[in-house]
């Protein structure tokens, strides 16, 4: 590996909007998968499949919230051991990474294909929807080890700088089911499997250009079982915390729609174009934790707190102009996009309130993410794991049932931008403090 701590020079802003701006448009990408799936069901007319796919979609984005978990800790720890001038070591620590990534998610991909109907009952799923929905997931979650693969891949492109090739490892599955889910769903009229298919193609494409990319630039190796051993004390360190902060977006979302289900089976189905809508709209959003953990962590692993410190401003300063910008896209756009999807009345009312209220709290949704990252790349996963379950387990129950039995389904959403207003403006001003007082040297990985 001829790799090179580059993030310990050069503006910290830069460096900033740009592994920022590739990431989202990779993870856009690989969203897209999801957002075209649902589209193109909705082009045949009916609510019921709109909402199944949203209650499956709701499972899957919990089961890929445990693959973005993995990556950050292979980000922190190949950055980390980049940033110490160990090159050798960060390839052992990124290919062992892969193997558990991997392997875990093959493990789970059982698991959930058979309990996937108590899953989805338990989400609120009920009747045709809920078979509808099973059927999706039993065909979708066998490809979960291929997107660990492909995710893990790219956090590991990301972690040694490589952005545009991090970057199109997932937009390279995203441009497939481009190509796929109309042919499949439409042309060959196979419906929601149709749907399904596409999802399991496009992470299979994603995985094989992830393995391309990584070993053609010679940042995996074979693994060793020693290698494995001796790098689990610290993954497993940075992994399990991680992996709990990042389901507890996922567990926000089922609250979310557990509350939603309370009003129907339109609200629920506006529900899922809103969701598909904040996770396209919002990529930048959700990359920002994982493209600026490889910043922080090789700056931390040079002794510069000084650039530790600037890189959490710039990331903070990046989060309000981003979510201005798509706030006030949404605010334009959501009607017709609700109508584009064949929305009307509670559906469409749910996809118009997210837009104007819920979109706008995704600037203290990517501040709690700022703070995440600090704190998983300097030591204190814990830390992150319990801001975000502030918000999901703490505030977003109470806020979405309460404010949704007074206002009915525009007060779900309601629920969810005081919660995320409340969780991001605490974690920032707590990760704030924390990267400005005075570092310890970052441990040397095994």
């Amino acid at each position: 590996m001829s790799q090179t701590a580059k993030f310990t020079t050069g503006s910290t802003m830069r460096h900033v909007v740009v592994m920022t701006l590739t990431g989202s448009i990779g993870l856009s990408f690989m969203f897209l998968v999801d957002f075209l799936a649902l589209f193109w069901i909705s082009r045949l007319g009916r609510e019921d499949l709109l909402a199944a796919v949203g209650f499956a979609a709701t499972v899957q984005f919990f089961l890929i919230s445990i693959s973005i978990g993995m990556m950050i800790a292979a980000v922190a720890l190949v950055s980390r051991a980049l940033g110490q001038g160990d090159p050798d070591r960060a390839r052992r620590i990124a290919t062992s990474a892969m193997v558990y990534s991997v392997l875990t998610q093959g493990v789970i991909a059982v698991v959930v294909f058979t309990s996937r109907d108590g899953i989805l009952g338990w989400s609120g799923a009920s009747g045709e929807v809920l078979q509808v929905a099973s059927d999706f997931l039993g065909i979708s979650v066998v490809s979960l080890p291929l997107i660990a693969l492909g995710m893990s891949a790219a956090a590991i492109l990301r972690a040694a700088g490589e952005a545009w090739r991090a970057m199109m490892v997932t937009t390279t599955g995203g441009l497939a089911a481009v190509v796929v889910d109309p042919i499949l769903i439409i042309w060959m009229d196979l419906g929601v499997p149709g749907a399904a298919m596409a999802i399991v193609i496009s992470r299979l494409v994603m995985a094989c250009a992830g393995l391309y990319w990584v070993i053609g630039k010679g940042l995996i190796g074979r693994p060793g079982l020693d290698d494995l051993r001796s790098s689990a004390a610290p993954f497993l360190g940075i992994a399990l915390p991680a992996v709990a902060t990042q389901v507890s977006t996922p567990f926000g979302n089922w609250v979310l729609i557990r509350a939603m289900a309370e009003h129907g089976d339109s609200a629920v189905a506006g529900l899922g174009v809103a969701a598909r809508l904040q996770i396209l709209g919002f990529g930048g959003i959700f990359a920002l934790s994982g493209a600026i953990g490889g910043i922080i962590g090789q700056n931390h692993g040079a002794n510069m707190p000084g650039r530790v410190r600037q890189s959490y401003i710039d990331a903070l300063k990046f989060c309000a102009v981003y979510t201005a910008a798509v706030w006030a896209l949404m605010v334009i756009f959501a009607d017709p996009l609700a109508r584009a999807f064949g929305l009307t009345g509670q559906a469409a009312e749910v996809v118009h309130w997210f837009a104007l209220i819920g979109a706008g709290s995704f600037m203290f949704t990517g501040a709690l993410f700022v703070s995440n990252a600090a704190f998983n790349n300097l030591g204190r996963p814990l830390w992150a794991t319990m801001a975000n379950w502030a918000r999901d387990g703490g505030l977003m129950a109470p806020l979405a049932f309460g404010l949704g039995a007074y206002f009915a389904a525009p007060g779900v959403i309601a629920g969810q931008a005081v919660a995320n207003v409340l969780a991001g403006t605490l974690a920032a001003w707590i990760g704030w403090r924390f990267v400005s007082r005075g570092l310890d040297p970052a441990p040397r990985p095994a």
